[in-house]
């Protein structure tokens, strides 16, 4: 029966399509459509040979590199799902993915062997031998590259339907422990098609992977590049220093990056010698995974002369929910734009289940093509997501009168003072424009008085001098006083908790400051 291709197939399809064209690249190699195809299919046949079967599970720890996303692609090929994990995450936490995931392999960068070591005997289901690292040569498990050799380069004899589970990824656990997100080849293949669409992205594009692999948006990202046949450069999430990032645009002509509010901060603040950088070739650029304020919007495209610049809102579980377009960046200021193509319409419910009205803020639903199936083994916690076929990611936004959406806050962080409801993301956006902070978290503190209170913790700029009483008068023309920080601590950029993807972990914020 025909149906679409997942990446595993068109991977053999773009070999034959695109015999020229460098699909993967890095600081030091790069591989053709027919040698990533001819690699994968090793990779593939390796894996077989351990024994796995359709729907077995195959975790990586590894850093952003060409051999995550051949992992990627071997497992697409044969119907294994993969299992990508955080490498920022101790091994407790490591232990219980495996565990709950019930992988029954492991690949793991070597740098990272340190951390799997103390947890090898607490993870019965992965099987022996199946242990296998990237790098140099570690006792007690198999090299990549010997193991790649292993297999050979015919394509695998593996039937894969788009139903079929591709990914099994664990949300950044901003509100409490970690959960598997089961998403499937044909939420991927909708998003890659979708995108290509709404965003002009041809073959001709070079893309410049940033953000971890282990996260959901460069997994959507990097795979539209070499489902459509184009070029994607892979770089270390670890090491993002705006210098580097901009020759790195300057060398390798890049086209389009997709970076959060936390990397363009650095950007703006790159030193002169990296504002010499032609960055020309960009045509495009995406702003995602964590709300952007106002100033930081104009700043980019300052920077970016002739840019087009995109902001999406999504999520791991729904893909891209709504899309601002460049067309109305100067216009919608503070929007999430419309839907994006594929998606039903947006609703926006109150605690009852009902529509609000235009204007008035409620929770956010969607659905569409790109949704997820479930959460693994938390039938409970799907349900609670759901309402019918409507999710939520617990986002709270409301639509203006020309049906443009609005992020308020996530409804977990909203705080409750005195009565009155405050949304940290409007606090940050006044303190945020000061000219002396860099980044700003607001959190909610208990208060004997009034039951809650609204606390700001503030990274200054660098070299700046900023006081408590200087930002509370910066706050007191701009917001209503029970909207005002009734206190204000000072960190260190390397001090703010934050996920894989940069989001500020608000609520290790209030368990730190709350004691």
């Amino acid at each position: 029966m025909a149906h679409w291709l997942n990446f595993g197939q068109i991977l053999k399809v773009n070999a034959k399509k695109f015999p020229r064209t460098a699909a993967l690249k890095d600081a030091k190699r790069s591989f053709t459509y027919p040698e990533v195809n001819a690699r994968v299919n090793r990779l593939a046949n390796a894996l077989l040979s351990l024994g796995l079967a359709k729907g077995d599970k195959v975790a990586v720890l590894m850093e952003n590199s060409i051999e995550i996303v051949e992992v990627y692609l071997a497992t697409a090929k044969t119907g294994l799902v993969i299992v990508p994990i955080n490498f920022r995450l101790v091994s407790r936490e490591i232990e219980y993915i495996l565990n709950n995931s019930d992988a029954k392999a492991l690949i793991v960068d070597d740098e990272f062997t340190n951390q799997i070591d103390p947890i090898k005997g607490k993870c019965s289901n992965i099987l022996p031998d199946s242990y296998i690292v990237v790098g140099q040569p570690v006792e007690g498990y198999r090299r990549y590259d010997d193991f790649m050799a292993s297999g050979t380069e015919q394509e695998p004899d593996c039937e894969v339907l788009p139903e079929d589970v591709w990914i099994l990824i664990y949300t950044s656990g901003t509100t409490g422990r970690p959960k598997g997100v089961i998403r499937t080849h044909e939420s991927h293949i909708a998003f890659y098609l979708i995108n290509a669409v709404d965003f002009g992205f041809s073959e001709h594009d070079v893309c410049m992977n940033v953000m971890p692999l282990c996260h959901i948006n460069s997994t959507f990202f990097t795979f539209t590049f070499t489902y459509i046949g184009a070029s994607v450069y892979i770089h270390p999430a670890r090491s993002f220093r705006a210098e580097e990032i901009l020759q790195i645009v300057e060398r390798e002509k890049i086209t389009f990056i997709s970076l959060i509010p936390t990397h363009y901060n650095l950007i703006l603040n790159v030193s002169e010698e990296g504002r010499k950088c032609d960055v020309s070739s960009i045509r495009k650029l995406l702003c995602s995974s964590a709300p952007v304020r106002r100033s930081m919007k104009k700043a980019i495209m300052e920077f970016f002369p002739g840019v087009e610049l995109y902001e999406g809102y999504g999520s791991t579980e729904a893909g891209i929910v709504t899309v601002l377009k460049p067309e109305d960046q100067m216009r919608k200021l503070g929007s999430i734009g419309f839907e994006s193509l594929g998606t039903d319409f947006v609703k926006i419910l109150d605690e009852d289940g009902n529509q609000v009205p235009v204007g008035e803020v409620g929770e956010i639903y969607s659905r569409g093509p790109m949704l997820f199936r479930e959460y693994y083994k938390l039938p409970e916690k799907t349900a609670a997501a759901f309402n019918g076929q409507w999710f939520s990611a617990g986002d709270m936004g409301r639509q203006d009168e020309e049906g443009y959406y609005y992020i308020v806050d996530r409804k977990d962080n909203m705080i409750i003072t005195g009565g009155e409801h405050v949304y940290p993301s409007e606090v940050e956006e006044i303190i945020g424009s000061h000219p002396d902070v860099f980044d700003v978290a607001v959190i909610a503190l208990p208060d004997p008085k009034w039951g809650e209170k609204v606390v700001a913790v503030v990274i200054p700029r660098e070299g700046a001098t900023i006081t408590e009483e200087e930002l509370l008068s910066w706050c007191r023309d701009e917001m209503a006083a029970y909207k005002r920080p009734k206190q204000i601590f000072f960190i260190g950029q390397d001090e703010m908790p934050r996920t894989a993807t940069g989001k500020i972990l608000h609520r290790k914020l209030r368990e730190r400051y709350g004691s």
